[in-house]
């Protein structure tokens, strides 16, 4: 038996070796694998682009900062509550461009620096509200005559969001794209939804004539400031990704 011992150790230092060559360079292929960057088309913050990465208010500086930071990605145009799934799932890594930070999704997701800061809110309305003459936001909101066409699974940001919660409108849920909210309050579905100015303005500039004729764009002085929008990612995505990105975008 002595005879064989050496052997035997041999052929078990051969396959711990083997094990830890193969260990490593399956982490390297994953650690290479492009990451899942998701995005949904939403003018004027996110629209494709023949590179296949998204341009726009937030869909441009996201793109650079994934450029900047060297990191490979994979582009998915997804529904919005599609890519909350996948983050609060957490099981495949991804990023998603352009969200709010809440409160709620910091228990699930990490976030990079802000990548772009809104300008205030409006209240996109049909014109028959609009000549109501309400003076604030606040007292339009406690009319229980005003229906507001809020999108499922959304945060208008922590000002507005808290707004909504102390005043208890009348809400109607969708979980269609703005495309579809915005002739939903045409065609007399809901009286009024929230964008922000960039929005708003790109709405009654490009959209069809027959849906901004019946729209007006509001504004009251104690209409909430613009939040900031971030790139999203799941918990699995490495911190010092989260880094990389940060720095990439400080740098520009």
């Amino acid at each position: 038996m002595g005879l064989y011992m050496p052997s035997f150790r041999l052929a078990q230092r051969c396959a711990t070796l083997c094990a830890v060559i193969c260990c490593f360079f399956s982490s390297a292929q994953a650690s290479d694998a492009p990451l899942q960057v998701l995005y949904s088309e939403r003018p004027p913050y996110m629209m494709a682009s023949a590179d296949g990465g998204p341009s726009g208010l937030t869909g441009a500086p996201g793109t650079r900062a994934f450029k900047l930071a060297g990191v490979s990605v994979r582009w998915q145009a997804l529904p919005t509550n599609r890519q909350l799934l996948m983050i609060r799932d957490g099981s495949t890594p991804a990023c998603a461009i352009g969200w709010f930070r809440t409160p709620e999704r910091e228990l699930y997701a990490k976030f990079t620096r802000a990548i772009y800061h809104d300008k205030d809110w409006t209240v996109l309305a049909r014109s028959s509200l609009a000549d109501k003459g309400d003076t604030s936001l606040q007292e339009l909101m406690q009319r229980k005559d005003v229906r507001i066409l809020i999108k499922d699974n959304y945060s208008y940001g922590n000002e507005l969001d808290k707004l909504l919660a102390r005043t208890n409108p009348l809400i109607a849920i969708s979980t269609a794209p703005t495309l579809k909210m915005v002739q939903s309050i045409s065609l007399g579905a809901a009286d009024m939804m929230f964008v922000s100015e960039e929005e708003g303005s790109y709405i009654m500039e490009h959209h069809l004539a027959s849906q901004t004729s019946k729209l007006r764009l509001l504004r009251f002085k104690d209409m909430p400031h613009g939040p900031e929008r971030y790139i999203m990612c799941s918990k699995t995505v490495p911190d010092a990704l989260i880094a990389r990105l940060n720095q990439a975008i400080a740098s520009h």
